[in-house]
């Protein structure tokens, strides 16, 4: 854990090298104009950087064939089809804004299809698994019922990782039972707590102030660290892991796990797909109806072990 206090939300800084050539920084900026998170700019920076090692040549002044001879290079490092695929995707970023830029007038990655990537599906927990993992904070002591009340709102509203560390007390509505949600790209989103996990939150900020300096009511998150200041998404990897081991849960689970089974079991019990896709805040619903796939395997599942012909 941090022993620095953070009075605001723990932002990643920008990755910036000084020998970044002009067209890097370039592309950068024209990233932030587009409205990009930092994170995906950093990304797609880190990508073109391991790209650029394929040859001397400028990547301003790329062909196709340099292109693919610098797919054969990610090949020859092993990296695997999903990272070429994506650093290929990071590539078409900036040659489409080379070419919208009027700096060019081709793109190299125009003709050159995606590595083949199969589609794993993202990994879960079953209900019971969830229900021990909710209740191995011990809520004696205020840190416990602070990661009760996080894991409980991570897994009721399907928050990402920031989001819920980043959640401020004016964004809970302890009233009306929402949550206000600004996510990716700044698209707000409204999101109903849930019976047990608005208890356990209103549990949980009845003594929030426990871990507020004397005198310093200057952090408006709703998850504090012990120094009473906002809490890190690594501080909460740590806090999973915890809470994992001591609900004797086998899987690898992350932050990210209790996302993935919010979705799933919402679909399981019924939940349309357009619902669950808002409630994620997608803005695509190819990206939710990854879970379909989810659900109906653990179907399948089910009816492979329980049917007498299964």
């Amino acid at each position: 854990m941090s022993k620095t206090r953070a009075t605001k939300p723990r932002l990643p800084s920008l990755t910036i090298t000084d020998d970044d050539p002009p067209f890097l920084t370039e592309f950068r900026i024209a990233m932030l104009a587009r409205g990009l998170a930092t994170r995906t700019r950093n990304a797609y920076i880190r990508d073109l950087r391991v790209c650029m090692q394929s040859t001397d040549k400028p990547l301003n002044q790329w062909q196709e064939s340099d292109v693919i001879n610098c797919l054969h290079y990610l090949t020859a490092q092993d990296k695997s089809p999903r990272t070429q695929a994506r650093m290929l995707a990071s590539l078409r970023q900036f040659f489409l804004w080379q070419v919208g830029d009027g700096l060019r007038e081709d793109n190299p990655c125009e003709h050159i299809k995606n590595p083949k990537v199969g589609k794993p599906l993202p990994k879960t927990l079953s209900e019971d698994d969830i229900t021990r993992l909710l209740d191995s904070p011990d809520t004696t002591a205020i840190l416990g019922l602070r990661d009760k009340a996080m894991l409980e709102v991570m897994y009721a509203c399907g928050l990402r990782v920031s989001e819920l560390v980043n959640l401020s007390l004016d964004e809970v509505n302890l009233s009306s039972g929402w949550l206000q949600i600004t996510g990716k790209g700044n698209k707000m989103r409204l999101i109903p707590l849930g019976e047990y996990a608005l208890n356990a939150l209103k549990s949980y900020l009845v003594r929030r102030g426990e871990l507020q300096p004397v005198g310093k009511a200057d952090c408006q998150a709703v998850f504090l660290t012990e120094q009473g200041g906002y809490m890190t998404r690594h501080n909460f990897w740590h806090l999973i892991k915890k809470y994992t081991a001591l609900a004797d849960i086998q899987t690898d689970v992350s932050p990210h796990t209790l996302r993935h089974a919010f979705a799933t079991h919402l679909l399981n019990h019924g939940a349309d797909l357009r619902s669950v896709q808002l409630l994620l805040g997608h803005s695509d619903l190819s990206t939710t109806q990854i879970y379909t796939h989810v659900a109906t395997a653990r179907l399948q599942s089910l009816h492979e072990e329980h049917h007498p012909r299964g």
